[in-house]
């Protein structure tokens, strides 16, 4: 198996352990509460602190999965992992590392921080999609 495909199985598991951890968060929170309403709020504002940040670190790793996965399914199908497997594991830390800053932290420092490694995504993304498309223009 090459990086490209370990990095997409990678980038699924993420989105899964994170659902699994904002689901746990979420019993929780729910077995505390007196209502007992299985309503919440999708963006975690319902949550406080830990649980709100988990709920949307979660949806964003969602959120940017069109991109990320596009590109590497693009570079699957099109038998281009040659162009995608360097970088593809630089790009996984890039989404885990954003992932757990915005889990940690809402200061500016870690927004900032977030910023630059979705930047890092968003930048290595467009890189592989310019060299996919010149191989075949």
């Amino acid at each position: 198996m090459n990086a490209t495909i370990l990095v997409l199985a990678g980038y699924i598991l993420w989105i899964m352990l994170l659902l699994v951890i904002l689901a746990t968060v979420r019993t929780a929170f729910s077995n505390k509460r007196t209502d007992k309403s299985l309503k919440f709020d999708p963006n975690g504002a319902d949550l406080a602190g830990l649980g709100q940040r988990i709920t949307r670190a979660h949806m964003n790793t969602v959120e940017s999965f069109p991109f990320i996965g596009g590109v590497l399914l693009l570079a699957i199908a099109t038998d281009s992992t040659v162009i995608t497997n360097s970088l593809a594991f630089v790009l996984l830390a890039a989404r885990i590392i954003q992932s757990c800053i915005h889990i940690s932290s809402v200061d500016n420092r870690a927004i900032t921080l977030r910023f630059i490694f979705f930047m890092i995504q968003l930048a290595i993304c467009c890189f592989w999609l310019v060299r996919i498309i010149q191989k075949f223009v």
